[in-house]
């Protein structure tokens, strides 16, 4: 089956998937807990990676694999790590990814 030609022959196609991904991207956060937050000997770890989009659902998976979430909103996501006293939970939001790049790779 052939491919449909490029809406914009001055760009190549590799660029507009580039495009396209970047437009498509869903936002990357890791829910954190927090133990004796303002203490000196505070301690933090991740419990959950998480990712969000602006027009679905939120998917949760925490860091050991054993449980996976939709929810309907990334802060939803912290009220399942808070609880225990003495341990809060917070979002942390990665970067948005700027710049796309096509792997050379073929799928085997």
């Amino acid at each position: 089956m052939a491919s449909a030609p490029s809406p914009n022959p001055h760009v190549p196609f590799e660029q507009e998937l580039c495009a396209l991904v970047l437009d498509t991207v869903p936002r990357l956060f890791a829910v954190v807990q927090v133990c004796d937050e303002g203490a000196a000997d505070a301690d933090g770890w991740v419990v959950a990676w998480g990712l969000a989009d602006d027009t679905g659902p939120t998917y949760v998976i925490t860091v050991d694999g054993r449980a996976r979430m939709t929810l309907a909103s990334p802060e939803r996501a912290v009220r399942h790590f808070t609880g225990r006293p003495g341990t809060t939970a917070r979002l942390i939001w990665l970067a948005q990814p700027d710049a796309a790049a096509m792997d050379q790779a073929e799928a085997a």
